[in-house]
C-alpha cells in the first residue's frame, strides 16, 4: 500500500505540472488583452507597453512560466547584485527589500535625476539617504541603476537617456518622460515556494485570496455532501432492495428529473419560489468574502441546488449497484442457509453495493469544488469556482494557474482516498 500511495503521489506531481504547462499555454492563445482590461479600450500602443512592461508580461512566454514556477527573485538578485529578502508586515502586506553588507535592509526611489535610498534598520524604522553613487555610466555618458522600488519590483534606472518611457502620475493620468523608470522584474518566489504571484486582476496576493475562496467553496460542498451523500445512498439502497415497487419507481422517475435539469436552471427555478413568490429565502444577491458567516440563510439556496442535482445521480448509481448485488448467488446463498435478512443486507449486501457508488461520489467531490461555478455565480456567491471564471475572463494567468493546481490536487487526491476505502469495502482488492 505504502508503495502504491507513493507511486500516487509522484504521478500527482506530474500530473499538476502537466496541467500548469496546459493551463499557461491555453491562456495564452486565448483572445483577451490584459492592458486594455485595466486601462482601458482607448490606451495607446505605447502605454500599453510600458503597462506590460510594468508587470512583466512583456517576457517570451517561457520565462513567464518559469517566474511563476520557481520565481523571479533569484534573476533580481543578479540584477539588482545584493541578496534580497521577502518580508510580510504586521498587517499581511509583502514588502521586498535589498540586504546590504551591513544587514540593513534598503530599497531606492527616483527623485528627479537623484538617487534616493530607503533604509530600514532592524527596529523597523526607514531612513531615506541620497545615493547617487550607485549610478553607473555607459559608454555614451548615460547612466544606470538596477534597484527595488516600493512596489516589489527589480526597475531598471535611467538618466541622461534619450529613451522614452510612460509613467501612470496619480491625478494626472499617463505621463511621457525621458529616464526614470525604464524595465521592471516584478518579484515573486514562485509556485514551488509558496508564492504564486499577485493577481492582475485584483492587484491582491493570489495565495491569500484562494484561501478565501477555497474555504468560502468547501464551506459550500461540504455542506451539500454532508446532505446529499447520506440521503443519496440510503434512498438508492431503498429502492435497490423493493425493485419494482412504487416506491422504488418513484425515487427512480424523480431523481433522473432533478439529475437532467442544468443547475443554472435549477438555481433560477428556486430563487422564484423560495425568494420571490415565497419571501421564505434570500436570492441571488452579491456576496462579500465573509458572507458564509455573517449571513448563514444565504447558503439555502445554493445548498438546495446542489443537493437535488446531485441527488438524483448518486441515488440512481446506488440503487443499479443494490440491486445487481442482490440477484448475485452468494446473498441467495445466505438466504438459503437462513442468515437473518438484516445480517445479509448490511453485512453481505450494501458494503459491497457500495463500491461503485463511492466512485460516484469521489468524482463529484471534484464537481463540488470546481464545477459549482455555476451555482456560485447565479447566486453571487464568492467561491473558488466564481473566482476562476472570474480570472479566466480577465485572463489573470496567476490566479488562473494557482487555482489549477487546487483542482489537481483535489482530483488526484479524491481518487486515492477512493482506492483505500475499496479495500475496507472490499478485502480482495489489493494494491501493490
Amino acid at each position: 500500500m505504502l508503495v502504491f500511495i507513493l507511486r500516487r503521489m509522484l504521478l500527482l506531481l506530474l500530473t499538476m505540472l502537466l496541467v500548469s504547462v496546459a493551463v499557461f499555454l491555453i491562456t495564452e492563445a486565448s483572445p483577451g488583452n490584459v492592458a486594455r482590461n485595466v486601462l482601458g479600450s482607448f490606451v495607446t500602443p505605447e502605454q500599453e507597453a510600458s503597462f506590460l512592461n510594468q508587470l512583466g508580461l512583456d517576457d517570451p512566454a517561457p520565462v513567464r512560466y518559469l517566474h511563476w514556477l520557481v520565481g523571479s527573485d533569484w534573476r533580481g538578485s543578479r540584477l539588482v547584485g545584493l541578496p534580497l529578502k521577502r518580508l510580510v508586515t504586521e498587517k499581511g502586506f509583502v514588502e521586498w527589500w535589498a540586504r546590504l553588507p551591513d544587514g540593513n535592509l534598503v530599497r531606492w526611489k527616483l527623485d528627479g535625476d537623484n538617487l534616493i535610498a530607503q533604509i530600514r534598520r532592524p527596529d523597523g524604522a526607514v531612513e531615506e539617504v541620497p545615493d547617487n553613487g550607485r549610478w553607473r555610466k555607459r559608454a555614451d555618458g548615460s547612466s544606470y541603476f538596477w534597484g527595488l522600488d516600493a512596489h516589489n519590483r527589480a526597475v531598471l534606472w535611467e538618466k541622461g537617456t534619450k529613451r522614452k518611457a510612460w509613467v501612470f502620475v496619480v491625478g494626472s493620468g499617463w505621463k511621457e518622460v525621458s529616464g526614470g523608470a525604464m524595465d521592471y522584474l516584478p518579484l515573486k518566489k514562485g509556485f514551488l515556494r509558496g508564492d504564486p504571484g499577485v493577481s492582475l486582476r485584483t492587484g491582491r496576493p493570489v495565495a491569500k485570496s484562494l484561501f478565501i475562496r477555497l474555504r468560502n467553496s468547501l464551506v459550500l460542498a461540504g455542506i451539500a455532501f454532508a446532505v446529499v451523500m447520506p440521503l443519496a445512498l440510503a434512498l438508492g439502497i431503498a429502492a435497490g432492495l423493493r425493485e419494482g415497487s412504487a416506491l422504488d419507481r418513484s425515487l427512480s422517475v424523480g431523481g433522473m428529473v432533478f439529475s437532467v435539469i442544468p443547475e443554472f436552471a435549477m438555481g433560477i427555478f428556486l430563487i422564484l419560489i423560495f425568494a420571490l413568490w415565497l419571501g421564505w429565502l434570500p436570492g441571488a444577491t452579491v456576496f462579500g468574502e465573509k458572507a458564509p458567516w455573517q449571513r448563514p440563510d444565504m447558503l439555502v439556496l445554493p445548498v438546495l441546488t446542489l443537493t437535488l442535482i446531485e441527488l438524483g445521480y448518486v441515488l440512481r448509481i446506488t440503487r443499479a449497484s443494490m440491486v445487481e448485488v442482490m440477484r448475485s448467488p452468494y446473498i441467495r446463498t445466505a438466504f438459503i442457509k437462513g442468515l437473518p435478512y438484516r445480517r445479509v443486507i448490511f453485512k453481505h449486501a450494501v458494503r459491497n453495493a457500495l463500491i461503485a457508488p463511492i466512485t460516484v461520489i469521489m468524482l463529484h467531490v471534484n464537481w463540488l469544488l470546481g464545477g459549482i461555478v455555476v451555482v456560485e455565480v447565479v447566486f453571487g456567491y464568492p467561491g473558488l469556482g466564481k473566482y476562476l471564471l472570474d480570472s479566466a475572463l480577465y485572463k489573470d494567468i496567476n490566479a488562473l494557474e494557482a487555482g489549477a493546481m487546487i483542482m489537481v490536487v483535489a482530483a488526484v487526491g479524491t481518487q486515492l482516498v477512493a482506492d483505500i476505502l475499496y479495500t475496507f469495502l472490499n478485502p480482495r482488492i489489493r494494491y501493490r
